[in-house]
């Protein structure tokens, strides 16, 4: 197909698939699909209603909403008239909410449940530019009817010939060079930027995941990652673009049931999901009987031998390893990957560090997790997996139309079709952000002889104690994390004489251990004060810290009571941390670490 911009291309596919279905939603207890030809008639009905609303060629439209199929029906239809999408993560904070609504001068904002209207609605007492609300969800109490409308009613207007001649133009003026999406970047070092992106670098990203993979139309896809982040957006559009089944999860707790009814052949998803889950089946293999644990423990050691040493590879495995590789499937294999639904092909993965050793597993039970790297100001992929021939502890070799290098101070260096535009009102921090026209990630890393990339560290991050010593905190933290009594660790450690953590524990693991152990309490903070209980992390500790140099090992930890969330700024909506708010939120527990 001849790509044009984002909305050409929509209504090309929409022509050609019609009654075959584009976009599925659960209502209670069942999945419904919307066909093609229905999706095309939202999308346009929404066009013309924001046309309607006085919404200009390059205006800013924000979407406040969890995944839902409204979300990436208002988008298209905010893309298709050349405004500009700016996406919102349902658990933004309305102090982050009112930032972007003010940045952007947002006059319609999309909502997608009363949490999310209630926070909108409080921003029209001292806001300028917010002027209407329109609600995805028809149960949505609204507190200011004057300026709120349900979507049903936005878009029940009848489209006059003035109206129908406005869209066509918009349609046909469309081109790639129009700015499509400003997406507001999670601010764990100041304030949100926002990231530039035009059809281009969405059209050129989706052309070049088509290079990388093999798709099919008769494949699914389940939308579980927020479609706020450029990954989730980017991921859907490839699908859509390429005729694949989306299936939107709108409650990310409720994935695992999703999983299992959609039984999908692909899902992005961030490292987090990946170790919790891993975590999940080592206490499963530490609570079975003697016989499972040998039987799960020969299964991964075939299907590491099978896929790991060999498919991996390129090589062709003997006869009898792959009866064996059949009959681990059979007995236990094949129930992991029931866990995912069974039919995947395929998981994207990126976001954040993610152990080798995690991913070596997933990919000997046979879930092919396709690691990747890129940031929002890259449309997300630069790196990714390729088919064999993997290096588990890199994030893979560069896509096509994008190239790296690195640069001063082993900063990782990206040049190509997917990087942003700059930083939207922002031409100081853009001017900055480039070098000879190379993005500076602010990730370190080095490069293979095979063209594989290392992450190594992330500069902002970088710490360095008060005798001189550089700490990762990445590099220590994703190693820890895997435990599977340990669920957050923030590690402390700039300007310090030695590295300490605050660590929250996996609770129902840690109350399991306890029952286990004879150990009483009355409350979790009676729990994790319990001597028996430091103890057992103090060991864990330190054989987990075996490899690392005595400089950055910890040396005194915290166990908190409560876990740190995006509510009580600590995390971001991306769920990273944002280490000053955590130093400064936690300072006296901190000080008293260091005897201060």
């Amino acid at each position: 197909m001849k790509y044009q911009n984002l909305g050409a291309n929509i209504r090309k596919i929409i022509g050609q698939y019609q009654e075959k279905n584009a976009i599925y939603y659960k209502d209670k207890s069942e999945w419904h699909g919307i066909s093609w030809k229905d999706f095309g008639k939202q999308i346009e009905q929404i066009s013309l209603a924001l046309i309607h609303a006085g919404v200009e060629v390059q205006q800013n439209v924000a979407i406040y909403s969890q995944n839902m199929t409204e979300w990436i029906t208002a988008d298209l239809a905010i893309m298709s008239i050349r405004a500009v999408t700016v996406p919102l993560y349902a658990t933004s904070s309305a102090k982050e909410v009112e930032y972007i609504i003010n940045d952007a001068e947002i006059s319609v904002l999309f909502v997608g449940e009363q949490e999310q209207y209630d926070e909108a609605v409080k921003l029209f007492k001292d806001n300028k530019f917010l002027k209407l609300i329109v609600a995805f969800k028809n149960d949505i109490q609204f507190s200011d009817k004057e300026h709120s409308v349900y979507l049903k009613d936005f878009v029940s207007i009848e489209a006059d010939e003035e109206l129908e001649t406005a869209l066509q133009k918009r349609y046909f003026e469309g081109k790639l060079t129009d700015l499509a999406c400003i997406i507001y970047t999670s601010g764990t070092t100041g304030e949100p930027k926002g990231v530039m992106l035009d059809h281009a670098n969405f059209v050129d990203t989706v052309k070049a995941h088509e290079i990388e993979l093999e798709f099919s139309d008769k494949e699914s896809s389940i939308s579980f990652l927020p479609l706020s982040h450029v990954f989730e957006h980017n991921w859907v559009l490839c699908c859509l673009h390429n005729g694949i089944e989306v299936y939107f999860n709108e409650s990310p707790k409720l994935i695992a049931n999703a999983l299992k009814e959609v039984k999908p052949n692909y899902m992005c998803a961030v490292p987090r999901f990946y170790e919790k889950i891993y975590g999940a089946i080592q206490e499963i293999v530490n609570t079975s009987s003697v016989i499972k644990v040998e039987l799960m423990k020969w299964a991964v050691a075939v299907g590491e031998k099978h896929n790991n040493q060999y498919i991996r590879l390129g090589k062709k495995p003997s006869s009898s390893l792959k009866l064996k590789h059949k009959i681990a499937n059979k007995l236990v294999l094949g129930k992991l990957k029931d866990i995912f639904g069974g039919q995947i092909k395929m998981m994207p993965c990126g976001g954040a560090p993610l152990d080798a050793s995690i991913v070596a597993y997933f990919h000997a039970i046979g879930i092919n997790v396709k690691v990747g790297y890129g940031l929002t100001e890259t449309m997300a992929t630069v790196t990714l997996f390729g088919d064999n021939d993997i290096e588990f502890a890199s994030v893979g070799k560069p896509i096509a139309g994008s190239e790296i290098k690195i640069g001063a101070n082993n900063e990782i260096l990206v040049r190509g079709q997917g990087v942003m535009k700059g930083y939207y009102k922002k031409p100081k921090q853009t001017e900055e952000t480039f070098v000879e026209g190379w993005l500076k990630t602010g990730d370190a890393g080095r490069i293979d002889e095979k063209g594989n990339l290392y992450i190594t560290d992330r500069i902002k991050d970088l710490m360095k104690t008060s005798g001189g010593k550089y700490i990762a905190p990445q590099k220590l933290e994703t190693v820890l994390i895997n435990d599977a009594f340990i669920d957050q660790i923030a590690i402390i450690g700039d300007q310090k004489k030695f590295v300490s953590a605050l660590m929250v524990p996996n609770f129902e693991a840690l109350k399991e251990y306890a029952e286990k152990n004879k150990i009483s309490f009355d409350t979790l903070e009676d729990l994790i004060s319990h001597s028996s209980i430091v103890e057992m992390f103090k060991e864990r500790f330190d054989e987990l810290q075996k490899s690392f140099s005595g400089f950055e090992k910890i040396k005194k930890f915290t166990i908190l009571p409560k876990e740190f969330s995006i509510a009580a700024g600590e995390l971001t909506a991306t769920l990273k941390l944002k280490r000053k708010i955590i130093s400064k939120k936690y300072k006296e527990l901190i000080d008293r670490m260091y005897g201060e």
